[in-house]
């Protein structure tokens, strides 16, 4: 063992009960260890966050959407066999959407309905693997039948099989609108884990919805197929990805071949929300990256004491032939030391919590009996957590780099010890 990390060990994992030094190493560590473990959980948390919302956004929209400017889609046969034929796009699903108000019993709530076509399976698919109860080709045309978010149905008290009213609005006269009634029966329960999705959109075959305004009836072909239609006017085009982040490009493209239709990639729908997450996630590496120099810094005043506690020891070793350069490299290998077993630890504590956060969390909310989050405000009810590499590297890097400054001066002013003087006083 080189001469210089024996005395770096020795100083470091002293077992001598008469000094305090030790003690303050471990506490260093331990701040470190905190700091770093801190930094990792909430990194993890924020893009569990971010990932989230990603999965379950994109399983309930659009990757892109084309409607026309203020009103409804005109002639969209044609449209839809040319944006079919883009090697970047998967599927196209023509829809229909209404705003309506159902009620059971006392209780009303305003729903947006959402017409699908489950045998075309743009969306279908994806909605089918959060169906809770159900079956999404339950949703047959004439039969009027509905899915409900979770939330929708809780706040309703309906069930699987039971029926509610719907009530939408009708033209009866220029300028005027009157109510008209329908019986639903509830075929299905969806839950996408987004209260701004389960607490207020409903599932109904396009058909239904669009016989709502009185539109005539829609048929979709099955997947990969072109549509047959029976009604030249849709409210517009779900465009589905290979790749769901290649949506701005694409949207792009097809607005520049049809200058006249509105052309939304999700990232401009939702792209707020993500960016925020984007945002949150880089304030918080800052200022938890501060925390983690704060303390990497207490490396400085342990090893400024240890210089102060061990200057006899540094004469000694000057007078036996140690050179000013040993003896700072005794000092920045034992802060180096520190700074490796805090960053360590705190490395191994962070991942532990981050992967078992959804068991931890909801025991701390069971135990004080506080809810960490609130699905209406945060949209997503449990805690999420995913783990980057890039991440932990980056953390890890950190800590050890900013360790290692933290031992720059008090090993200079170490080797800067005068064995006279320093004798002299003992």
């Amino acid at each position: 063992m080189p001469f210089e990390l024996f005395v770096g060990l020795r100083y470091t994992l002293t077992r001598r009960h008469d000094t305090f030094v030790s003690t303050i190493s471990v506490i260093s560590m331990a701040g470190l260890a905190l700091s770093v473990a801190s930094l990792i959980v909430v990194l993890s948390v924020v893009n569990g966050f971010e990932r989230e919302f990603r999965e379950r956004i994109l399983s309930a929209t659009a990757h892109v959407q084309i409607t026309a400017p203020g009103g409804p889609l005109e002639q969209w046969q044609a449209l839809a066999s040319s944006v079919r034929l883009q090697p970047r796009v998967e599927s196209v699903e023509p829809y229909v959407d209404a705003q309506a108000m159902l009620s059971s019993g006392s209780v009303a709530r305003g729903v947006l309905l959402h017409g699908i076509e489950p045998q075309a399976d743009a969306l279908g698919g994806h909605l089918a693997a959060h169906l809770r109860a159900g079956r999404l080709d339950a949703l047959q045309p004439g039969q009027w039948h509905v899915i409900l978010g979770a939330d929708l149905a809780a706040a309703l008290g309906v069930g699987l099989g039971e029926r509610i009213a719907l009530v939408s609005p009708q033209s009866s006269a220029p300028g005027r609108m009157a109510p008209r009634l329908h019986d639903l029966e509830v075929v299905g329960i969806i839950a996408l884990g987004l209260y701004q999705f389960d607490s207020v959109v409903a599932l109904m075959n396009m058909q239904d919805v669009a016989a709502l305004g009185g539109e005539e009836a829609v048929s979709v072909g099955a997947t990969g197929q072109a549509p047959v239609a029976e009604a030249s006017t849709v409210s517009g085009l779900r465009l589905r990805l290979h790749d769901p982040f290649a949506a701005p490009e694409v949207a792009q493209d097809l607005a520049r071949q049809w200058p006249g239709l509105v052309v939304s990639p999700w990232t401009r729908t939702q792209g707020n929300l993500f960016q925020a997450v984007r945002t949150s996630k880089a304030m918080l590496a800052i200022i938890l990256a501060l925390i983690v120099g704060v303390a990497a810094f207490n490396i400085v005043a342990t090893l400024v004491m240890a210089v102060v506690d061990k200057e006899a020891d540094i004469a000694i070793l000057r007078t036996l032939g140690a050179s000013r350069g040993a003896v700072l490299r005794i000092f920045m290998l034992q802060g180096v030391m520190i700074g490796l077993i805090g960053t360590l630890t705190g490395l191994v504590l962070g991942v532990a919590v981050a992967v078992n956060v959804d068991v931890i969390v909801p025991a701390i909310e069971r135990l004080t009996g506080f809810r960490f989050l609130s699905a209406e405000v945060y949209q997503i009810g449990e805690l999420p957590s995913a783990i980057h590499l890039r991440d932990l590297v980056m953390t890890v890097a950190a800590s050890l780099g900013l360790s290692f400054l933290a031992t720059l001066y008090p090993s200079w002013r170490a080797s800067q010890v005068a064995p006279a003087q320093a004798l002299r006083d003992e």
